[in-house]
């Protein structure tokens, strides 16, 4: 069974709608991109556009990969759908994939 922060993700990935939480102790503002499982955790990719991070946040944001047991107090709202250029690579962050933005 999925946890409540999995159904959260998943429904902003299918409306495109931006995802608040604290991660890791820090409050960051993302827009999650592809959900899915990565040895056996559950996992998504985003693009983090806002808030906190430890190494820094560029201006334009970054591509984060984020095991969801250290997601805390998620929610998701309307606001601007942010992403980031292709990678020249796969994405490693999610092994199975469940739900990506770029798919029907």
């Amino acid at each position: 069974m999925p946890s409540a922060t999995y159904l959260l993700f998943r429904e902003a990935i299918r409306e495109r709608k931006q995802v608040t939480c604290t991660y890791r102790g820090l409050y960051r503002e993302h827009c999650p991109h592809i959900l899915g499982h990565k040895d056996g955790q559950e996992t998504a990719l985003t693009f983090q556009f806002g808030g906190r991070s430890s190494r820094g946040l560029p201006r334009a944001g970054e591509w984060r990969c984020l095991y969801l047991t250290e997601v805390h107090d998620a929610r998701m709202r309307t606001g601007r759908w942010h992403t980031g250029s292709r990678h020249s690579q796969t994405q490693a962050c999610v092994d199975v994939v469940d739900v990506d933005v770029n798919l029907p």
